[in-house]
Parts: structure tokens; C-alpha cells; sequence
């Protein structure tokens, strides 16, 4: 899908802190096979909030920085993955509440990984449909924390992060243009996620913490593992194509490829050998820093991007991602300018 007149006014990043993974290997919480494979060198983490009080954290500073307020804002959406404080209960609302204080929809989306990207696409054809007439607030957060989530073992090759990130955007320009973006399901996969496990009546009804190697087992023992990937491949390959078409683009000409919050050896297997995709066009020596955060690592990304300057006007930016389901996502943007609030920022940390 092509778009015209939406733009990218603010974004933000809230990471409480962070762990070095010589110290989770030192104290035996990360295998020191995982921290030589995935390459990190940190992960992100919070000691006490909850991923709702980061993503209220997160949108206060992508609204300051946009200056955008609850006047401005028709439509909210949080995309998330895991608990988020409290049961039973609209996060999205509690988000609203603590940010907006306005009476725009404010909805939930649990598309896992490609959760953002999701909701980038649900927000601009809102916006675009003649629902909204200005800004649209994302954001997304995730705390996977103990007992739920081994942020070391639940999913071998992604070390999982705790943290937050808010994107505002807009029809009232912006720094950035979002010029195109693509969407592709292949439910065909779903089971890679969730095994053979009969259903539950509560969670983690079958195991703590939650075992992705299991259901993968499972499904790759029936399926097999050619069929898992050439899907998996076709899946990511089909969603940048298309969106890089619809910019009139291709992925060599892009100055900038934000991927998922990857280990070093996942991302070479499924990004930079099969797409040619240089590490040093990538943010990866900042999402090594990180660790995966769910659903917010393109927002992360560009936000690193946009903060340290390092994305410059005239550049294009391409967001690539996955969620088990499985979904995949990609969007192609165009910086227009750096934003005041970018070089303040810069300047301050000088």
C-alpha cells in the first residue's frame, strides 16, 4: 500500500535498564552457547514497572517531542505480547488515561512481534479512511519477566527485553513520510508457536516458563523443517517486495534496514545472507545492546535513528518484521528533516 500525506511527527524508547551479558552468564542465568551465538552484549530490562507504566512513560515523551495533545489524537493503540500488569483489564484504556485523557478509540493488538507494524498499518488507513482528521497514537511494551518468561531460555537465539516505545503519527506532517507498507498472514505456520498442546483453561496450564523450543519441536517433527523455512522466507520476502515496490524502491537503494531485535546467527540466517543485507546499513550494534522487545524493536530502531542523527534528511528507511502466527510486516519511510527535539537531545548528551 502506498500512502500519502502521513508522516512520523515524535517517537520515544523507555529501557528501565539493563543487564550485561557477561554478568547473566557469570551468575548462570544466560548459557554462555547463547551468548556467543546471539552476539549481545546486553538486555534490557525493568526492575520494577510494569510494560503498561513503560508504554504510558513512552507516549508522554513521543507526545511531547510531536507536540501533539489529547486534542490532537483520534485514535490509540497499544501492541503488546505478554501480561501487562494487571488481569483481565484494557491496558490501551489505562494508557489513555495516563497520556491522552481524551475519548478516542483505544484498542489492544496482540499480533506478537509484528505487533507494531500492525498497528502502523491500522493506524494510517484510519487516519487515511477520514475516521481520524490528525494524530494517531502506537505504543508497545512488554516485560518478560519471571515466572512466565526465561528472557534466556524461552526462546534460544532472541534474548527478550523489557521496554517500551511510542510512535505519533500524523497527517499534519511530520519528520519523517511513511510512504509505503505491507502486511502478509501464513497461518499455515501457527503451530510453530504453539505445538501439540491440547488448550487450557488458565495459563501456563502446560508448562512455567513458557517453552517456544517445544512447540517448534513438535511442529518441525510433522511438518518438517524445509517446509517451516521456505515459508518463514517467503512470508518476510513477499511483505518487502511489496512494500518497497509500492515506493518505487529496492532494498539496496534503502540507507537504512531496521530488523528485528535478532541474535548475530538468527539474523545472518533469515536477514543478511538471504536479503544481501549488510549489517552496517542495520541498527544492530544498538539492538545488541537491547534484546528483543516484542513488538517494539522497528520503533526502537528508529528512534535510535532519529535521536543519534544518524539517520539524515534525504534518507530511506526500511522497518522489517515478524510475529509468530505468523505475520510479517515492512515499511519504507523517508526522513524529511531532523527534528528540533532530536538535536536538543544530541546536544544535551554532547
Amino acid at each position: 500500500m502506498r500512502l500519502e500525506d502521513v508522516y512520523i511527527r515524535g517517537t520515544s524508547t523507555r529501557l528501565p535498564a539493563r543487564i550485561p551479558l557477561a554478568d547473566a552468564v557469570a551468575a548462570g542465568h544466560c548459557p554462555p552457547g547463547t551468548a556467543a551465538a546471539t552476539g549481545m552484549e546486553s538486555v534490557a530490562f525493568s526492575p520494577d514497572e510494569s510494560a503498561a507504566e513503560m508504554a504510558a512513560a513512552a507516549a508522554r515523551t513521543a507526545l511531547a517531542r510531536a507536540d501533539t495533545d489529547g486534542g490532537d489524537v483520534d485514535l490509540l493503540l497499544h501492541a503488546d505480547t505478554y501480561h501487562q500488569g494487571q488481569d483481565l483489564w484494557p491496558v490501551a484504556s489505562y494508557i489513555q488515561r495516563e497520556t491522552l485523557g481524551n475519548t478516542c478509540q483505544a484498542v489492544e493488538i496482540r499480533q506478537m512481534s509484528n505487533g507494531g507494524l500492525a498497528a502502523l498499518d491500522l493506524a494510517s488507513a484510519y487516519l487515511t479512511a477520514g475516521h481520524g482528521h490528525s494524530d494517531a497514537l502506537i505504543t508497545t511494551a512488554d516485560r518478560f519477566c519471571a515466572p512466565g518468561i526465561d528472557r534466556w531460555k524461552t526462546d534460544p537465539g532472541t534474548p527478550y527485553a523489557d521496554g517500551a516505545t511510542s510512535l505519533v503519527l500524523s497527517r499534519r506532517g511530520g519528520y519523517a513520510r511513511l510512504v509505503s507498507l505491507a502486511l502478509h498472514a501464513d497461518a499455515e505456520l501457527e503451530p510453530l508457536h504453539r505445538g501439540d498442546d491440547p488448550f487450557t483453561t488458565a495459563p501456563f496450564g502446560h508448562r512455567i516458563p513458557v517453552d517456544f523450543e517445544a512447540a517448534k519441536r513438535a511442529f518441525v517433527g510433522r511438518a518438517g523443517m524445509s517446509f517451516a523455512i521456505s515459508r518463514a522466507h517467503h512470508g518476510q520476502q513477499t511483505v518487502i517486495k511489496q512494500a518497497l515496490a509500492d515506493a518505487g524502491s529496492e532494498l539496496a537503494e534503502a540507507d537504512w534496514v531496521v530488523l528485528p531485535h535478532f541474535g548475530r546467527r538468527r539474523l545472518t540466517s533469515i536477514y543478511y545472507k538471504p536479503f544481501g543485507i549488510d549489517p552496517a546499513r542495520t541498527t544492530w550494534d544498538y539492538s545488541r545492546t537491547v534484546g528483543h522487545l516484542g513488538a517494539g524493536d522497528q520503533f526502537a530502531g528508529l528512534d535510535h535513528l532519529t535521536v543519534s542523527g544518524r539517520a539524515q534528511p534525504g534518507d530511506r528507511v526500511v522497518l522489517v518484521s515478524v510475529g509468530a502466527g505468523y505475520s510479517w510486516g515492512c515499511a519504507v519511510l523517508d526522513i524529511l528533516e531532523r527534528p528540533d527535539w532530536a538535536t536538543e537531545l544530541s546536544a544535551s548528551a554532547a
